[in-house]
């Protein structure tokens, strides 16, 4: 009795629903959760590779695809689309067409994976995934700006203005000589040197020469601007059409002069520079142009007889140092060198002379004494380093002398590895007393440093000296001799 009234007092206050908590959605998303899992354990099961081994059947229970569930398809699609029509006759135009009825197809495998392989039925995550599904979206119109050019007559200053910002313009529309100047001259007014540029490849390829060269006369900008395109270019024959026009005579020739840069082959390059040598030039070009063909002519000959010497092997000098490029077509500095350094010591009569070259060439001595010590110090010829400063008065004395100063000539020698002893002469010829400190500490020239330092009197900075100098060597001793030296009245 106890049981069946405890059993009755449970029922009425026990209940199948819940009161609200804020737990319960978790515990919707856990079982959301556990859906979803069990979904996807449902298509492990089923392999995408048996899809093709499974056999798709329609709700009526015969296979998708067959000649029976093809004709059954077709018929009751036409009979749908008939009774549609047939009713719609009937009810009037407020009636609507009977829809035909949706045959679907499921394979038993999308059935398992929870999702449809036809397109028609695609879930939207399969729609958002598939990267080949094609967009029918409309194409956009393009802004009706883009076809403004092509679509309306542009006024010559407007078609500058969208020139300059970049925009396509076409210029065929200016056909009238008249509208062509206008554009020219509204480009000109611009400052915009691409702009001119472009009209006036416009212009040159529409009109004639003589007509444009005769506008482009009065217009010096535009002029300018062919020109140096004309040059960019390469144009050269149309270039020389417009000078002679102009009547600039020095630039023809110096244009036609240019052209000899482009002629490879030697004697051709010869002979075209001895043609130049009559255009007309001014008096300071023809002296230039004279020189540089007979430097050409003396670079063929030395160029000649070197080959032959070197490989008969008959000259000391070349086999000791082989020649590593050919002389034709350098510059006369260069030929200077390479003359100071295999034939130095050659008369003045031959071409290939030091002297000759620079007898005929007119080269300053300063251009020569550097060109001939760096030459003769690369070879490390002392002798005539030395040589190239003595110079004799009208008494007989030696005395030497530099015109490009002996601190360039320390530095050109030290440059060349040149031994300190021949250092050493050549700072003490410095007349720059803090030069000469300068260079004799730098280069290590010990016995300079302790003569200057005698000579100014400077027991201080002789002292001071004698710890930068080997213990127990020479020069220690020289400057201990010196500082013992009663004689001396030294400053400090």
């Amino acid at each position: 009795m106890s049981r069946a009234r405890a059993d009755e007092e449970e029922y009425w206050h026990s209940s199948k629903f819940r009161a609200f908590t804020f737990d319960d959605e978790d515990d919707e998303l856990s079982q959301l959760k556990e859906s979803k899992r069990a979904v996807n354990s449902l298509r492990d099961i089923v392999d995408d590779d048996d899809d093709d081994d499974l056999e798709r059947v329609s709700w009526s229970g015969e296979p998708v695809g067959s000649i029976s569930w093809s004709i059954k398809e077709t018929a009751s699609s036409s009979n749908s689309s008939l009774e549609g029509r047939d009713s719609s006759l009937q009810k009037g135009s407020s009636s609507y067409a009977a829809l035909p009825k949706q045959v679907s197809s499921y394979s038993l495998s999308s059935l398992f994976k929870g999702r449809n392989k036809l397109p028609s039925f695609q879930s939207l995550s399969d729609a958002l995934s598939d990267t080949g599904v094609k967009n029918y979206a409309p194409e956009l119109r393009r802004p009706k700006a883009e076809y403004k050019d092509y679509s309306r007559d542009w006024s010559p200053r407007d078609t500058v203005r969208r020139m300059q910002r970049g925009k396509v313009c076409s210029l065929e529309r200016f056909r009238s000589l008249q509208d062509k100047l206008v554009l020219l001259d509204e480009a000109v007014a611009g400052n915009d040197g691409n702009v001119i540029t472009a009209v006036l490849i416009f212009l040159k390829r529409t009109l004639r020469r003589e007509i444009l060269f005769r506008e482009l006369e009065v217009r010096q900008v535009a002029l300018c601007h062919l020109i140096h395109f004309l040059k960019e270019s390469g144009e050269q024959k149309m270039l020389l059409d417009l000078l002679r026009f102009l009547d600039r005579t020095e630039e023809v020739a110096l244009s036609q002069y240019r052209e000899h840069l482009n002629i490879q082959d030697v004697e051709k390059r010869r002979e075209f520079l001895k043609g130049c040598i009559g255009l007309p030039f001014s008096a300071e070009d023809t002296s230039h142009i004279q020189d540089h063909y007979t430097l050409l002519e003396r670079q063929i000959i030395i160029e000649a007889n070197d080959r032959r010497l070197e490989a008969a092997g008959q000259s000391e000098i070349f086999q000791k140092y082989p020649r590593k490029a050919s002389i034709l077509n350098m510059p006369l500095v260069t030929t200077l060198f390479y003359s100071c350094f295999y034939h130095y010591t050659e008369a003045e009569g031959t071409f290939s002379s030091p002297a000759n070259l620079k007898k005929t060439f007119k080269i300053p001595d300063k251009q020569y004494v550097l060109t001939a010590l760096a030459a003769r110090a690369k070879l490390r010829a002392w002798d005539d380093v030395d040589a190239l400063f003595t110079t004799k008065n009208w008494l007989g004395y030696t005395k030497k002398k530099a015109p490009i100063g002996f601190h360039r000539v320390v530095e050109i020698l030290q440059r060349n590895s040149a031994p300190v002893q021949v250092l050493q002469e050549y700072v003490r010829l410095v007349e720059d007393v803090e030069t000469r400190l300068n260079l004799a500490t730098k280069y290590k020239c010990h016995d300079v440093v302790i003569e200057t330092y005698r000579d100014l009197k400077d027991r201080i900075q002789l002292t001071a000296y004698k710890c930068k100098v080997e213990r127990g060597s020479a020069d220690e001793e020289k400057i201990n001799s010196i500082l013992n030296n009663m004689q001396i009245r030294w400053k400090n």
